[in-house]
C-alpha cells in the first residue's frame, strides 16, 4: 500500500511543482509514518507568489460586498466540515477531537470578524478644515502576504491570519507546519468552494528552504509568523531587511499566580486543564504555577490528585483528556525536561515519563508531570518545554510573585486566581505581560481584540487579528481635497500651505 503524498495548492489546484524532497507526517498515537508531505523548493514559492500577484490585480480591486459574501460562505463551509477537520487535525497532531474542534471554533471567530470587515475598514472624514477644503482617509491592501505557522494549532493560527488578509483585499500564501499539514489543504478546497478566485489563497508546504524563499522574495509585502522566539527574531530581522511588514509572535513561559484567598479546588482544576490540555503544546499553556504563601502545600496536594486523574490516550478516543505529543523528538524533550528538573532539585510529585497506553505502546505518549519547588535557575523553569509539565514555584507574597513574572524574558500570557478585586486590579496593572486572565487560566482574546504578548513573546510591535490585524494588512491614504467653482479664481500660494 502506497503512502499518500501531500501536495502544494497553487493557483487553485494541487501541484507537485519543483519539489523532490518529502517530510514524514506521523500518526502520533501509533507512531506510524502515515503520510509524506512535499518540501518546497524556491521555485515553488516563486510560482505561488506569481499566482498570488496575478490574482491581486483583480482581488485588490474587488468590492467589499464580494469579499464579505465569500467570507460568509466560507464560514458556513467551516461549520459543515467541522467534524472532518477535527478528525484530520487529531490524526496528525495527536490532540483529542474536542480540543481540535475547539481550535476550529476559535479560528472561525476570526472569519466571523472578517465577515464584518466593511465596518473595520471605514475611514474618517473632516469637513471644512479650511475654506472649501476637506480631508479624508481610507485603507488599501498591501498585495501578496504570507503566513508561516506552527504545528500546535494547524487551523486556528493560520485562520488568525489569512481571513484578515484576504478580507482586506490581499492575496495570501500559507506555509503551514510540515508536521500536520493536511488541514491547510482542506481549507484551500473550502475557499475554492466558497467562490474565492484562483490564486488568492495558496498553500506551500516545506521547511527552512520555503521559509527563506518567502522572507527573501521581493514581491511579498508582509509576513505573519508564530513560533519559537529564536525563529521569530530570525524572521523579523530577515523579512524587515527586505522591506516587509512583519508580525512575529514568539515563545512563552506563562505563569499563573494562586493567592491564599483563592478557591484552591477551582484554581487547581483550571491549572490542570491549562497545563496538560493538548499535551501542553500551546503557546498559552500554563507551565508555571506560582503558589503564594500558605496556598502552596494545599495547591500541590490538589494538583497531584487532578494530574493523576487525567486520562491519556489516542485523540480519537472520546474518553481521552490528553493525547500524545506530535513527534518522537517532542516526547524525548519532555522526558529530558523532567529529568533535568529532578536533577536540579525540584520535587517530582507526579512523573509522566514512563506512561504506557495499552494498545498504543509505540505512540508518542507521556503522562502529566508535576514538579514542585521549581526555582528560576532551573532549566525546567527557563526553557519552554512545550509539553505536559507543570512546575510550581513558591512566593512569599504577591509582590514577590509579580517580580518573578516581570523578571522572566517572556511576556505572553499570565493569570491570577484570587477572590480579591484589589489584588487582581493591582496584578493586571503591574505585571509586564500582554494578555492577562483573572480567574481565567488561558486568556486568549476574542477575535475583535488583538492577540500578542510583550517582551520576547512578540518581536516588533504588531499583534495579530482584530483591529491590529486590519491595520497590519492595509495602509492608509489621506486625501486633502478642494473643488473650486469653475468661475472662482484661486491664486496659488508659494509659501507652505496653512489651514486658514
Amino acid at each position: 500500500m502506497s503512502t499518500k503524498t501531500i501536495e502544494h495548492w497553487i493557483g487553485g489546484a494541487y501541484t507537485r511543482g519543483a519539489s523532490t524532497r518529502t517530510g514524514t507526517v506521523f500518526n502520533p498515537a501509533t507512531g506510524e509514518e502515515q503520510k509524506h508531505v512535499l518540501l518546497a523548493e524556491t521555485a515553488d514559492v516563486d510560482a505561488a507568489v506569481a499566482s498570488a500577484a496575478k490574482a491581486f490585480e483583480a482581488w485588490g480591486d474587488s468590492s467589499l460586498s464580494q469579499r464579505t459574501k465569500i467570507m460568509f460562505r466560507f464560514r458556513e463551509l467551516l461549520m459543515e466540515h467541522e467534524d472532518e477537520m477535527a478528525r484530520l487535525i487529531s490524526s496528525e497532531h495527536g490532540k483529542v477531537i474536542e480540543d481540535a474542534r475547539g481550535e476550529i471554533i476559535r479560528g472561525r471567530e476570526v472569519v466571523e470578524y472578517a465577515c464584518g470587515i466593511a465596518d473595520a475598514l471605514k475611514g474618517s472624514f473632516s469637513d471644512q478644515v479650511s475654506r472649501g477644503v476637506d480631508v479624508f482617509n481610507f485603507r488599501q491592501p498591501l498585495g501578496v502576504c504570507a503566513g508561516i505557522t506552527p504545528f500546535n494549532f494547524p487551523i486556528m493560527v493560520p485562520m488568525w491570519m489569512h481571513p484578515m488578509a484576504i478580507a482586506t483585499g490581499n492575496t495570501f500564501i500559507l506555509k503551514p507546519s510540515e508536521r500536520d499539514p493536511s488541514v491547510s489543504n482542506l481549507v484551500a478546497e473550502l475557499y475554492a468552494e466558497a467562490g474565492l478566485p484562483e490564486g488568492v489563497f495558496n498553500v506551500v508546504h516545506g521547511d527552512k528552504t520555503a521559509v527563506d524563499a518567502i522572507l527573501d522574495h521581493p514581491d511579498i509585502a508582509a509576513v505573519s509568523f508564530v513560533g519559537s522566539t529564536p525563529i521569530a527574531k530570525y524572521v523579523h530581522e530577515k523579512a524587515t531587511a527586505t522591506g516587509k511588514r512583519v508580525q512575529a509572535l514568539g515563545g512563552a513561559k506563562n505563569h499563573a499566580v494562586v493567592l491564599p484567598d483563592a478557591d484552591i479546588e477551582f484554581a487547581a482544576n483550571h491549572l490542570t486543564a491549562a497545563a496538560f490540555g493538548s499535551a501542553g503544546q500551546r503557546c498559552m499553556a500554563i507551565s508555571i504555577g506560582v503558589a503564594v504563601g500558605e496556598a502552596g502545600d494545599a495547591l500541590v496536594e490538589v494538583l497531584k490528585r487532578k494530574a493523576e486523574e487525567v486520562k491519556v490516550g489516542p485523540g480519537e478516543d472520546p474518553e481521552s483528556d490528553m493525547g500524545p505529543l506530535v513527534t518522537p523528538a517532542a516526547k524525548e524533550r519532555v522526558i529530558r525536561a523532567v529529568a533535568s528538573g529532578q536533577d536540579q532539585g525540584a520535587e517530582v510529585v507526579v512523573d509522566g515519563r514512563d506512561y504506557d497506553v495499552v494498545g498504543h505502546e509505540a505512540g508518542f505518549f507521556v503522562g502529566p508531570s508535576l514538579l514542585d519547588r521549581v526555582t528560576t535557575d532551573m532549566d525546567a523553569y527557563k526553557e519552554e518545554i512545550f509539553g505536559p509539565v507543570l512546575g510550581i514555584a513558591r512566593a512569599a507574597d504577591v509582590d514577590e510573585a509579580i517580580a518573578l513574572i516581570n523578571a522572566n524574558p517572556y511576556g505572553n500570557g499570565t493569570a491570577i486566581f484570587t477572590s480579591s478585586g484589589a489584588a487582581a486590579r493591582r496584578f493586571q496593572r503591574e505585571v509586564k505581560v500582554g494578555m492577562i486572565g483573572v480567574n481565567v487560566p488561558i486568556p486568549v482574546p476574542m477575535s475583535y481584540y488583538s492577540f500578542g504578548g510583550w517582551k520576547d513573546s512578540l518581536i516588533g510591535d504588531s499583534p495579530i487579528h482584530g483591529p491590529e490585524g486590519v491595520r497590519f494588512y492595509t495602509r492608509a491614504k489621506t486625501v486633502t481635497s478642494r473643488w473650486p467653482e469653475v468661475r472662482q479664481t484661486v491664486d496659488a500660494a508659494f509659501h507652505f500651505p496653512t489651514h486658514s
